[in-house]
């Protein structure tokens, strides 16, 4: 069956750093490119984390505040816990662990996938002059940094859509 307007490109902004914000980048991202869809992947603000070599393989899941947060098995955990030293390093590690099990690779090896499949990285110029970013700091999968005007400019055209994650 043909759709009458297929997705052409997808363009996706990720502004958040943590694990779940930018796993669902990457997911959606791989997602597109698999299916022959032009993929823009956009990063600003702590989602610059994500492109930037010495952080993107290093990367935590948001516990304070995270309502939505479950442990193996289903059960959540309750938000106060989050305030517990070391929570938020050992729920990180235990979601890292979680996701090796069913073989989802680090953040750096998700974008050689994505990119060695023709899916563009981009880097928000604000979000790296406000942060003082250099480009010689993020990673190699980075075609460019990008001014939202720029951004725009390539998420334009027919069957393009814009998804924030």
């Amino acid at each position: 069956m043909q759709k009458e307007n297929p997705v052409k490109k997808v363009n996706i902004i990720c502004a958040k750093g943590a694990i779940e914000d930018v796993y669902a980048t990457l997911v959606m991202g791989n997602g597109a490119v698999m299916e022959g869809i032009e993929t823009n992947l956009f990063f600003t603000f702590f989602g610059l984390d994500a492109i930037i070599k010495s952080r993107m393989d290093k990367l935590h899941t948001a516990v304070v505040g995270n309502p939505a947060l479950r442990l193996p098995g289903g059960l959540r955990m309750p938000t106060l816990l989050g305030i517990i030293p070391g929570m938020e390093s050992f729920t990180s590690w235990m979601m890292k662990s979680e996701m090796s099990k069913l073989d989802i690779p680090p953040v750096s090896e998700f974008l050689d996938l994505i990119t060695a499949g023709g899916g563009k990285v981009y880097a928000c110029k604000l979000a790296m002059d406000m942060f003082k970013i250099k480009k010689e700091d993020l990673s190699e999968h980075v075609s460019g940094v990008l001014t939202v005007g720029e951004f725009y400019e390539q998420a334009a055209g027919e069957g393009s859509h814009i998804i924030f994650t």
